[in-house]
């Protein structure tokens, strides 16, 4: 664990989790990334909907400062190390809707069920697994234990806005 987690676990109240007495923007800051406000949708969709104690993510592409910095297929213009990277930003678009769905209570997620990793694969390329873990990963170290989920991971022709990866989510939340 980095010392700017350590930092904000130890400052976070004695509660028995005390990942759980974290926001989830303070905890996606303590592993020294920053959590982007949550993208609006870009068609006729919501960005999440919650139905009962199961919070569902839209599909959520590789953004950073409303751009899309990772374009193309994988094994044609975008590299598999980019192409992880692209599923880590994925990851923290997921993140955001959750927060705006949560309120930014991180206490609130009792499991991330299940991912669902797209990605714009070039013929031949059979690595979106590999590609997929940098969802994955991103996402049990926010969440910790309740961050480890079933997953799906999919090579497609082609993405929205042209990007290399897009991941969804199925959130079991806490009632409070």
């Amino acid at each position: 664990m980095n010392t700017a987690l350590n930092t904000a676990l130890n400052t976070a109240n004695a509660s028995p989790d005390p990942l759980n007495a974290l926001t989830i923007s303070a905890r996606v800051a303590a592993l020294g990334l920053t959590l982007e406000p949550a993208a609006a949708p870009a068609a006729n969709y919501v960005s999440f909907v919650q139905d009962g104690h199961l919070l569902y993510i839209s599909g959520q592409i590789a953004r950073r400062d409303n751009a899309v910095p990772y374009a193309g297929q994988l094994g044609a213009d975008v590299t598999e190390a980019d192409g992880i990277e692209a599923a880590r930003l994925c990851a923290l678009g997921v993140v955001a809707q959750i927060a705006a769905a949560t309120g930014d209570r991180l206490e609130r997620v009792a499991r991330v069920v299940k991912l669902g990793v797209f990605v714009a694969s070039a013929p031949g390329f059979s690595r979106q697994s590999v590609v997929a873990n940098g969802a994955s990963d991103l996402i049990v170290d926010i969440f910790g234990d309740a961050g480890r989920h079933a997953r799906s991971a999919v090579g497609v022709a082609m993405l929205p806005a042209g990007s290399a990866v897009e991941v969804d989510a199925v959130v079991a939340l806490r009632e409070l």
